[in-house]
């Protein structure tokens, strides 16, 4: 049985929740949550990178062996 929220329920959930962290400490939660995300793109961008620099090394080495 799915859980059906209407708009006064999320407002009522979000005062709640701004009422026990403050209005402050909610944002600093939401740009720790936004650079965590940003560092974890970088770490998947960076590690494609990295496989790509590897193939490119292999078949730049792979002449070579044959000589």
């Amino acid at each position: 049985m799915p859980i059906r929220l209407g708009p006064t329920e999320l407002i009522l959930i979000l005062l709640i929740i701004i009422l026990l962290f403050g209005v402050g400490r909610i944002g600093k939660i939401a740009g720790e949550l936004g650079s965590g995300i940003r560092s974890f793109r970088k770490g998947l961008k960076g590690d494609e990178k990295e496989e790509g620099k590897e193939a490119q090394e292999e078949t730049i080495e792979d002449p070579e062996k044959k000589q």
